[in-house]
């Protein structure tokens, strides 16, 4: 599944872990794709996890953040993932490739 409205924006810590972030910002009528998008990464995530789920801190070896803000007529859908540099950039490049 090619990506139509999540682009992601990659950073690492140096030391190994990285940080996607990808945000979109629709009208309501074009909410519904994002949230399917949503849901095929986060499906993806879990069927490659490289261990637990959960915060890094507390021993998990990957995480996930969903937010949902909605402000007028639009709405604004955030998913960002934090785990192993390799990991994410593959999770990433099988949308993006």
């Amino acid at each position: 599944m090619a990506l139509s409205y999540l682009i992601f924006d990659a950073s690492d810590d140096g030391e190994g872990t990285g940080t996607w972030e990808a945000m979109a910002s629709v009208r309501a009528a074009d909410l519904p794709g994002v949230l399917a998008e949503v849901r095929a990464v986060m499906a993806q995530a879990v069927a490659d996890s490289p261990g637990p789920q959960g915060p890094l801190d507390e021993g998990g070896a990957w995480d996930a953040e969903q937010q949902v803000q909605t402000d007028g007529g639009w709405t604004t859908v955030t998913l960002t993932l934090t785990g192993p540099w390799g990991w994410g950039e593959a999770l990433v490049g099988r949308f993006t490739d």
